[in-house]
């Protein structure tokens, strides 16, 4: 049987008793059917993971009693940020879902001239949570201890002046500038919508200190783009 990891945002420690609820304990409860004496594993996002056993269970909520702490770490030595505008539909849940799997450090949504997406108000903060839980979930799929920050939607304005990596990246498939060897701590990544960013965008992340990069002769959809990027720079300077 598949030992299932579930994200808890607790402090975790040796011999703990956890009580868990809500969603973590419907999915062991009602999808996965579990029962006393059942194994899992528990990560609370901040590095830690821990082996547990199912030790009292009702309708709603279960108890665990963990083992010992694991704080191996699984993060990429390669910090990674993605600012990407948003697209329509699901395309956006599936970049935040693929993009933890890649190890991306921190993801920003980001509004740009050509983003047809409109969200505000309530919407945009039910979409924010809705965003967070596929984070939890894909680190819980891909057994990462950390999740990947999600910041708030900014404007490409306002992300450009608060960005600091060691090397900041704008693709541009009209560029012809590749990578060079020099090995960075960090790396800011800004990929536009559909349609791509304006001239003017790009005009503006260069002067904000981005060089411009293609993968090469095609144009990549804007949910392809970042998987791929992200798949090149873990090879280059990560742990790929």
């Amino acid at each position: 049987m598949r030992i299932p990891r579930i994200y808890s945002p607790v402090e975790l420690s040796d011999n703990q008793t956890i009580e868990l609820d809500g969603s973590a304990a419907h999915h062991l409860i009602k999808v996965l059917r579990f029962k006393i004496g059942y194994q899992l594993i528990i990560f609370n996002g901040r590095g830690q993971q821990v082996d547990a056993t199912i030790t009292q269970m009702s309708k709603k909520s279960l108890q665990v009693k963990t083992t010992t702490v694991d704080t191996s770490d699984k993060q990429s030595p390669l910090r990674t940020v993605l600012g990407i505008a948003l697209s329509k539909g699901d395309r956006f849940d599936w970049v935040v879902q693929k993009a933890t799997e890649m190890g991306v450090h921190e993801i920003q949504p980001l509004f740009s001239q050509r983003s047809e997406v409109k969200l505000s108000g309530d919407r945009l903060d039910k979409k924010w949570h809705s965003w967070q839980q596929i984070i939890i979930a894909a680190c819980e799929q891909c057994q990462r201890n950390t999740l990947a920050v999600l910041h708030p939607v900014a404007t490409l304005d306002q992300w450009l002046q608060n960005v600091d990596c060691d090397k900041k990246l704008v693709l541009h498939h009209r560029s012809e500038e590749r990578l060079n060897a020099q090995k960075p701590g960090s790396v800011a990544l800004l990929i536009g919508p559909e349609g791509g960013l304006s001239d003017g965008e790009i005009t503006q992340a260069i002067d904000s200190g981005f060089d411009a990069l293609t993968l090469g002769p095609r144009v990549l959809r804007t949910e392809t783009a970042p998987i791929a990027a992200l798949s090149v720079l873990q090879y280059r300077w990560g742990d790929f």
